[in-house]
């Protein structure tokens, strides 16, 4: 649609044009409150994603660990079994 001067516009024809355009903000407003709060929701789960790629590792550890224990106390049975 190309700019008109407001005077040269019918009543009607101003009153469905502001009309459009407040649907226009409303919708808007709509979106960047949408995005807002799905930026706020992407920084919580990439949060919540660091916090279980951590406890993972932690637990990987573990896990070693206690497969590294069991594997000596494998090596010590057999040891003392040998023995007797």
């Amino acid at each position: 649609m190309s700019l008109v001067a407001p005077q040269l516009l019918s009543e009607s024809t101003t009153a469905s044009i502001e009309q459009h355009l407040q649907k226009l903000e409303t919708r808007l407003s709509d979106l960047l409150d949408a995005c807002e709060h799905y930026q706020r929701q992407n920084r919580a789960l990439k949060a919540r994603e660091a916090q279980l790629l951590e406890e993972r590792t932690q637990l990987l550890k573990k896990n070693d660990l206690a497969r590294v224990k069991v594997e000596a106390m494998i090596t010590r049975l057999k040891a003392m079994e040998q023995d007797t």
